[in-house]
């Protein structure tokens, strides 16, 4: 993974429309966010997730990684990932090794969001912010990364028909605009 994302590459926006017919909106219309896919340094790597909280006015109780809007102070998509992700769930931005980016996200709900895939050592004692996060869990790495796991499903959302991937763990039912970022980097690896 570290060769991956060390390279130079041409990003190739994804998104929501990945698996519809209509165009996305252009970027521009977009508000610019980011998350870290935090990945454990260790034989078998575990992705750090969050569930946010229930009363959120946005995605409430969705599960997703560490990550939100990009401040005006951020100076790029990775300090936005850093800052949010120790404002989140205590993760000290000093403990992740940052490997890159990957290709930027489009979401349905507006929001272009770039992942920013980081290595962070095992074990690391993490709290999550109440007022935003219920819960925090990991997911062996393997388990999300397999296409066997990628489930396209169909649902409505503002009176039309979506598709979207979801992943299932134990009780954890990844979806959306985060399971896509997943399925995205599968095919990245799967392309190597």
């Amino acid at each position: 993974m570290r060769t991956l994302l060390s390279g130079p590459f041409t990003p190739q926006p994804h998104g929501d429309w990945d698996l519809d017919r209509g165009p996305p909106p252009p970027a521009t219309r977009l508000t610019p966010a980011a998350v870290l896919m935090a990945i454990s340094d260790e034989a078998a790597p575990q992705l750090l997730f969050t569930r946010r909280t229930a009363h959120l006015k946005r995605h409430a109780g969705q599960v997703a990684f560490p990550g939100g809007r990009q401040d005006a102070t951020d100076p790029d998509a990775v300090a936005a990932a850093l800052r949010e992700a120790e404002e989140e769930v205590a993760l000290p931005r000093q403990a992740v090794e940052v490997l890159g980016t990957l290709d930027p996200y489009r979401t349905g709900t507006g929001y272009l969001v770039t992942p920013v895939v980081g290595v962070v050592p095992p074990g690391l004692t993490l709290k999550a912010q109440p007022d935003e996060v219920d819960e925090l869990f990991h997911v062996p790495l393997a388990h999300v990364l397999d296409p066997a796991n990628h489930v396209r499903q169909t649902g409505q959302w503002q009176g039309q028909t979506r598709h979207f991937w979801s992943i299932q763990h134990d009780r954890h039912y990844i979806w959306g605009a985060t399971a896509g970022m997943i399925v995205a980097l599968s095919r990245r690896l799967e392309a190597l």
